[in-house]
């Protein structure tokens, strides 16, 4: 669950303060007043005081009032909302996350030493065997409510027996993992030095089992980068690259003291192995016979050191979440055949890849008049940022896109430079896929995949199909291998066949030609079909031949408005990858920034909160609609009503400015409630691999991380995911789910990739729909995020300036989205927190509308991410160009209008307000058995308690003015007695 931090609270504490004001101002009135009246006589300075401790009182109770039904209201509303999930629903969550690990963790390595028979002892080394890594940092981490099950256990539940003094010898040297967290990073990997192994303990080791298991783990997450120079991390220069943020992306430390010896060496970087941990394989390879490695990380770190060692197995097992290890033990003893594949492509050498130069912090030099004070999450300080950039010079070749192409091109030596391709993963038998004809009918080519079971154990595998296109030497940039589709076999008997039909169409084929004819085009040529084990090995192929050239002005079959360039102004000042005579120009398009400035073309565009106002948008022949008509439509019957209905203007035209403003600003974790229309309030919750209510505690187990899903190729396996997360969310009276999350690995460095599925846009865009069509299942909306080009961690909310030429942008990054409107049926996204060229993602009407709504077909709410302002994000820019709401629950500086009277700025409120009312209303929230319209328990109580303050106050009036007439005869009487 995501934590509370700082720099929320003190914008929670700003929205009251003049309500607090106002009451410090009565306090203080009330207590001089009690003092002046001391020289009083007794009756009149005994009224006064009285009065003066009533007003207090009164004050104190509307101050209250105030706050809970003003700035404190969606708070308090969010903090006693929502059920809990029950006994079934939490029951079949366990079963599906053992099924999702055990078709997701994936056989690198096996010589025959794995599976290992139940009943083996087993020597696990390395420290990260007692504290593994379970899930990743922020939106996406686990709830700390439920019991983790780790691997020492999971390996133990799988039949295998452990060598307890090497689990007490790694819980007693440090029984935690340091904390990476979203604010701050401890990155330290504490692996003792070989040193502190004992000649006692290893000779037990032998003794114990010839075999011994060794795991490597990297935790990282939300809002930090992976490190890329570790010296700078242990020597505290890390921290220095935050003062040009303003925020805590290099908030890492590093405790070197903490193990014998130095654990980097200078160049090195997060993803290889520590000294300490090359020491370590090495005694464990030196003493033990058979070595196993377990690779638990969800980056695709170097793993060439398995290849270095001749390490007899390998398996990869990303994040398992919450009782995921079980499937790994089971792996590890056969009784789950292990069937994964990677999601991404393993290099030998990461500074070597495309990206490298090009990925991470780069500021402007000359943006200094756009700077922005911004507050730090973690310490809620205060500090300047400026705009930053990344430019994705590798256009269109992004993981195995680029190994595969360069191969062919000859630019690289593909063994030398690719350690596990991506769609790899072994198999504890054997299969053989054979490739029928392929037929076309309208459009669509088909053919049958036979698949056999040539092993002497069940199992089950992945068909790949990739497409091999016709390139030309300098046209369209075109990748040698391109992931077309996909599909997982049942489990097989030894023997048994499987016929998997694949049915894909010709037009997912065409690529983008932005500097042509504007358009999707599929070149006349061979286009290879091929049948592969992974990207690289091809087991069968068949040629499809596309006899002329064509273009699809008009837009393909699954377009709503045909696609034509909307990114020009993206492309930026920057030199591309090209496949143009075998990449020739290779090392001038992927060096890094030779400048830092930028163009004053693109200056002239740029907009932050300083510079816009929307006036200067405004439309003259804008009507002014009709607003806060009494027209006897409630919410509710709207459900079910066509979106573009004339009876939806009937409804819109009861909105007051006020009512939709409300609704625009106030939706973090929620939709907003509106008494006028009917609306009641709906939640929303975190994360990618769970469902989380952050106000109320209550929340799901952590599944596995995405990487490890994306790992299963199993679009089955996902739905059931989906399916599991939707009806935890229905238990929790939660209507909105923010994930899946399908930005793309474009860098192992990115602390996010767990979040994320892949490096390939359509095996995460297919797997993302399962998973929103699952959770649609139960009427709950998907956001999926962030959209778009959210790649990094680094800057992301710093004005990071992103810049893509057209196709990359639509054929890698836009693409997972793509797939999850047009076949998941996606009706909420989350928009992202970076720029896209010069605008804010969230503000970018190519983006929001004419893509999303316009190509696509995009019918549903766009929602900001986390707004936090950061001098960029407003609701008037946003509603204006596709964005609907804001993720935020209190009031900020920019997320309610600021523009409420120009006829321009309220369509685009009635427009933005429409998307979201008609998702809400087509939702579980709006289901019968789930309708509660009524005022909030809460509420009830409040009003009640008023109720009764009211009428104790007016008792105490009561019996103050009795008391004073009481004391005022008593002093007449008095008086009249002195005088007699």
């Amino acid at each position: 669950m995501l934590s509370i931090n700082i720099d929320d609270v003190i914008k929670v504490l700003d929205s009251m303060k003049y309500h607090l004001i106002g009451f410090g101002v009565v306090l203080v009135l009330a207590i001089l007043m009690m003092i002046a009246c001391m020289k009083l006589p007794k009756a009149k300075k005994a009224m006064i005081r009285c009065q003066a401790g009533l007003a207090i009182l009164l004050a104190l109770v509307i101050t209250v009032n105030l706050i809970c039904f003003g700035p404190m209201f969606t708070v308090i509303n969010l903090a006693m909302g929502g059920g809990s999930i029950t006994e079934e629903s939490m029951a079949e969550a366990y079963e599906v996350n053992t099924e999702l690990v055990g078709e997701g963790v994936t056989l690198l390595e096996n010589n025959g030493t794995l599976p290992l028979a139940s009943g083996s002892n087993l020597n696990v080394f390395g420290w990260a065997s007692t504290a593994p890594v379970y899930g990743g940092v922020g939106s996406g981490a686990l709830n700390d409510q439920y019991e983790v099950t780790d691997l020492i256990t999971g390996l133990k539940n799988a039949g295998l027996n452990v060598n307890e003094d090497l689990v007490n010898f790694y819980e007693t040297y440090q029984a935690e993992r340091p904390s990476v967290s979203m604010w701050a990073q401890d990155w330290t990997l504490p692996e003792p030095n070989v040193n502190a192994y004992t000649d006692e303990l290893m000779s037990s080791a032998k003794e114990f089992s010839d075999t011994a298991l060794v795991v490597i783990s990297r935790p990282g997450g939300e809002n930090a980068d992976m490190p890329t120079d570790m010296m700078s991390v242990v020597d505290g220069s890390w921290l220095e690259r935050d003062a040009t943020t303003g925020n805590s992306y290099f908030n890492g430390v590093y405790d070197d003291s903490l193990n014998e010896g130095n654990d980097w060496d200078e160049g090195d970087h997060y993803l290889q192995l520590s000294n300490r941990e090359e020491e370590m394989l090495q005694m464990v390879c030196d003493n033990f016979d058979k070595v196993i490695v377990l690779i638990n990380t969800n980056n695709a770190m170097e793993l060439g050191f398995l290849k270095e060692y001749g390490v007899d197995a390998a398996v990869y097992a990303p994040c398992p979440g919450q009782n995921g290890f079980n499937a790994v033990g089971q792996v590890f003893t056969g009784e789950v055949n292990p069937s994964g594949k990677t999601v991404d492509t393993f290099v030998y050498d990461l500074f070597n890849t495309p990206t490298f130069n090009n990925f991470g912090q780069f500021t402007y030099d000359n943006m200094d008049e756009h700077a922005v004070v911004t507050t730090n999450f973690s310490t809620g300080e205060q500090s300047t940022a400026l705009p930053s950039f990344v430019n994705y010079v590798e256009g269109i070749y992004v993981g195995y896109k680029f190994y595969e192409t360069a191969a062919v091109e000859g630019l690289i030596d593909y063994d030398s430079t690719v350690v596990y391709p991506f769609g790899y993963g072994l198999s504890y038998t054997t299969f053989s896929q054979e490739m029928g004809p392929i037929t076309e009918s309208d459009g669509t080519l088909s053919f049958d995949v036979t698949v056999t079971n040539t092993g002497s154990v069940a199992g089950k595998t992945v068909v790949e199909v990739y497409y091999n296109p016709p390139y030309t030497n300098g046209g369209i940039e075109k990748a040698s291998a391109n992931l077309v589709a996909f599909d997982k076999t049942d489990i097989l008997e030894p023997g048994a066949s499987e016929t998997v039909t694949i049915s894909f169409k010709a037009e997912d084929m065409a690529s983008y030609d932005t500097y042509g004819a504007a358009a999707y085009v599929l070149e006349a040529g061979d286009y290879i079909i091929s049948i592969n084990s992974d990207s690289h090995t091809v087991l069968d192929s068949e040629v499809y031949n596309v006899p002329s050239t064509i273009v699809y002005s008009d837009g393909r079959s699954t377009d709503k408005t045909a696609p034509t360039n909307q990114f020009e102004n993206v492309e930026g000042d920057v030199t591309y990858l090209s496949r143009a005579d075998g990449f020739a120009n290779y090392a001038e398009a992927t060096a890094a920034p030779a400048s830092m400035s930028m163009s004053d073309e693109a200056k002239a565009t740029f907009l932050n909160n300083a510079n816009y106002d929307p006036n200067n948008y405004n439309n003259p022949d804008d009507q002014m609609p009709t607003t806060g008509a009494k027209n006897g439509l409630q919410l509710v019957d709207m459900r079910g009503v066509a979106y573009d209905d004339a009876q939806w203007d009937t409804f819109l035209d009861q909105l007051t400015v006020s009512d939709m403003s409300e609704l625009i600003a106030m939706g973090g974790f929620q939709t907003a409630p509106l008494t006028s229309i009917g609306k009641v309030q709906t939640y929303d919750c975190d994360g990618p691999a769970s469902i989380n209510n952050n106000f109320t505690g209550q929340g799901s187990i952590g599944f596995a991380g995405t990487v490890l899903m994306a790992s299963t190729w199993n679009t089955d396996t996902v739905y059931k995911f989906g399916s599991s997360i939707g009806r935890m969310a229905d238990d929790l009276d939660v209507s909105g789910w923010y994930a899946p999350a399908m930005n793309i690995h474009r860098s192992a460095f990115s602390g996010r990739n767990f979040e994320y599925y892949s490096e390939d846009g359509v095996l995460s865009g297919k797997l993302a729909s399962y998973a929103i069509q699952g959770a649609e299942e139960h009427g709950v909306y998907a956001y999926i995020k962030h959209y778009a080009l959210n790649d990094q961690e680094t800057s992301r909310n710093s004005m990071l300036c992103t810049w893509a030429n057209e196709q990359s942008i639509r054929e890698i990054y836009l693409k997972p989205f793509e797939i999850s409107v047009k076949e998941g049926g996606a009706d909420a996204v989350m928009s992202s927190f970076n720029y896209v060229g010069t605008e804010w993602a969230g503000a970018s009407n190519a983006l929001c509308n004419i893509v999303l709504r316009d190509e696509w077909g995009f019918v549903g709410m766009v929602l900001t991410d986390y707004f936090g302002v950061y001098g960029y994000m407003n609701a008037d820019q946003a509603i204006r160009n596709g964005t609907d709401f804001c993720l935020v629950n209190y009031p900020t500086a920019t997320n309610y209008l600021s523009d409420t009277t120009s006829a321009t700025g309220v369509l685009a409120a009635r427009q933005a307000c429409k998307n979201i009312l008609y998702t809400v209303v087509n939702s579980r929230a709006y289901m019968e058995e789930n309708l509660n319209p009524g005022m909030p328990g809460w509420q009830i109580a409040a009003i009640a308690i008023d109720v009764v303050l009211a009428a104790v106050l007016i008792v105490l009036e009561v019996r103050t003015i009795k008391g004073y007439n009481r004391r005022k005869a008593l002093e007449v009487q008095a008086q009249a007695n002195t005088e007699a």
